[in-house]
């Protein structure tokens, strides 16, 4: 089941997944292919909603007082007929698809397919790499086109990138330091050889 917290620009509208371009008949057959794709078991059951609805349950079930894409709460009992939860905040989502270039419904696949991997057990956080690898074959699977951990996979090498590069330029400006601070010395020594010689000869 996929719950709705419409935003509140649209408070009032009549249809309000229209609106965001997405459909909820349309989520929820995604949501059982990956449920059946990763082999989960039991319903699923998610929450769309904004920052300040992640922000609260984040900080209340994780102790962390900030807004995130995707929270996952597996279920407490097993064979119960429930996987778990999941909550994910269509402000980031919408943010995400902005910067990735495609639309909110795929961004809300990604975090669907990523809630549900750790639904089913998987955790990125403390794996060497096995979520990763399943959730890259799992978005080919199912036809989407990059996966949340490889995303922020590629900003961190984006970061190092950026961080090795400031730190060879604050190498070669500290050499170029030097060097005019070199040639400056050999200047400066030069004029003061030249006004020793002129005093010789005079």
């Amino acid at each position: 089941m996929i719950t709705l917290e419409p935003p509140r620009r649209l408070a009032g509208e009549a249809k309000p997944w229209q609106k965001l371009g997405l459909s909820a008949s349309g989520l929820t057959r995604f949501l059982n292919r990956a449920r059946a794709a990763v082999g989960l078991q039991g319903e699923v059951h998610v929450l769309l909603a904004n920052d300040a609805t992640l922000q609260r349950l984040n900080r209340q079930f994780r102790g962390k007082n900030t807004a995130t894409d995707v929270l996952s709460f597996p279920a407490a009992e097993s064979g119960s007929g429930v996987a778990g939860d999941l909550a994910i905040s269509l402000e980031t989502a919408a943010q995400q698809a902005k910067c990735f270039g495609h639309s909110l419904r795929d961004e809300v696949r990604v975090l669907l397919l990523h809630g549900v991997l750790h639904l089913a057990g998987f955790d990125h956080e403390k794996d060497a790499g096995e979520m990763a690898v399943r959730e890259a074959n799992l978005r080919r699977e199912l036809g989407l086109e990059s996966s949340l951990i490889a995303r922020v996979m590629q900003g961190a090498t984006t970061e190092e990138a950026d961080s090795s590069a400031a730190l060879r330029n604050d190498k070669l400006e500290n050499k170029q330091r030097r060097n005019a601070g070199i040639l400056r010395l050999r200047t400066l020594r030069a004029a003061q050889d030249d006004r020793l010689k002129n005093r010789v000869r005079a």
